[in-house]
């Protein structure tokens, strides 16, 4: 096998040939011999002085110079170190550390979960180098078959190849989270957190300047995951972005979308640039997105959304009352019945396109109709609403024929109707 042959001949130097070729005829023929500790059966096998075993020995050893057969460190490595260097140098991505202290569940470099099988004389080894392992069908994480303690070193050591360091910035856990992470392969190794103050930007720190543009990434992913509720959402910023969208469904583009998905599409564009000084969740909720959502209007209509869709219109009794814009497809105007007198017809917004829904009041200003057609009302509807209210509301004018009254906001004691 390449691997084990490179393993060979690179660990040869380090352990002595004699105890590279044994480790490796070992794994080559796989003789772990019904023991999941790949050094015991090592040790078995000298004992037992197995002839094809040495056969493979001898011809492994006569592939290597002697001078790649001499050790060239001070001292001879224990037998776990020793077949933990060869085993880790053929398969680094086997390298595995355990996920809780005397556990059976480790993490291998290559990302797979594997644990040892209950009752196994490894439990507890912080470091592994898995020589074999297999998934059964059906299993979450592999079986670890044959394997040899390590230290954290030798892990470094095998699996060089797959150190990385590095400044990691994403969204988890509902806010930024900013570290400098040592891993190897998939194993953290250590990490520690990053000041995200423009300070220490400026000053040059993990990430060299690029912090600002993966915190900026981080709460944009942040919005894409967690939604708009990240934002402040104040009355003046709700109102507006409805009245918005009534405009877009009116009269479509040049006006915006206010949608949720096209609002978190967009929001590296009109959240800027509050944006881009932002460092966790928290500066997201103190944006202005009343004064941030403006900046999605085109220029050719921003000028026009009091005409379109007016935050107010007045009524007959001269009033100014709020129109809401919860249902873009139908604007709503909450008026008392008494306030409306003499109006013959619902006003229109968008340019005449879209006529408003009136609710009409009673005078503690529940609900009596809900009508857009005026004129039919005070001809049927307002009959039923006058017999049924101007006993229980004396004080308030109930005239006989409401569409030439006189609209009133104010209550009339000398009222009879």
């Amino acid at each position: 096998h390449p691997r084990l042959a490179r393993a060979l001949v690179d660990g040869a130097p380090r352990i002595g040939a004699a105890r590279a070729a044994e480790i490796t005829a070992l794994l080559a023929e796989d003789r772990a011999g019904g023991t999941d500790d790949l050094v015991a059966a090592w040790r078995r096998a000298r004992r037992e002085n197995d002839r094809a075993w040495r056969a493979e020995v001898r011809r492994l050893t006569a592939m290597i110079t002697p001078a790649e057969g001499e050790p060239g460190v001070t001292g001879r490595p224990t037998d776990d170190l020793a077949a933990g260097l060869i085993v880790g140098l053929a398969f680094p991505e086997r390298v595995a550390r355990a996920r809780e202290p005397g556990g059976r569940a480790y993490l291998m470099a290559g990302g797979t979960a594997a644990d040892l099988a209950a009752g196994s004389g490894l439990a507890g080894s912080p470091w592994l180098a898995v020589s074999s392992a297999d998934r059964p069908a059906g299993a979450s994480s592999a079986r670890i078959r044959s394997a040899v303690a390590i230290d954290e070193a030798t892990a470094r050591e095998v699996a060089g190849p797959l150190l990385t360091s590095a400044a990691e910035i994403g969204w988890a856990d509902g806010d930024v989270v900013a570290r400098f992470v040592e891993r190897l392969g998939a194993i953290t190794l250590a990490e520690r957190p990053i000041d995200r103050s423009p300070r220490a930007v400026r000053a040059g720190g993990p990430g060299d300047g690029t912090v600002p543009e993966q915190v900026r990434a981080a709460l944009l992913d942040g919005l894409r995951r967690a939604g708009l509720g990240l934002l402040t959402w104040t009355r003046s910023a709700t109102e507006l972005r409805e009245r918005l969208a009534f405009a877009h469904a009116a009269l479509g583009d040049p006006w915006p979308a206010m949608d949720d998905a096209t609002l978190i599409e967009t929001a590296g564009d009109w959240l800027e640039p509050e944006l881009s000084h932002a460092r966790r969740r928290a500066d997201l909720a103190s944006i202005d997105v009343a004064a941030a959502l403006r900046r999605r209007l085109p220029w050719v209509v921003a000028g026009r959304l009091d005409e379109v869709a007016p935050e107010r219109l007045p009524v007959p009794s001269g009033s100014r009352v709020r129109v809401s814009y919860a249902d873009p497809q139908a604007p709503v105007l909450a008026v008392k019945v008494q306030e409306a007198f003499g109006w013959r017809e619902a006003p229109r917004l968008a340019g005449g396109r879209v006529p408003v829904l009136l609710h009409l009041l009673s005078p503690a200003g529940r609900p009596v109709a809900v009508t857009g057609d005026l004129a039919s009302f005070w001809a049927h509807g307002y009959r039923q609403v006058r017999a049924e209210l101007r006993g229980r509301y004396p004080r308030h004018p109930w005239p006989e024929d409401p569409a030439t009254a006189e609209p009133t906001a104010r209550t009339n004691r000398r009222a009879r109707g």
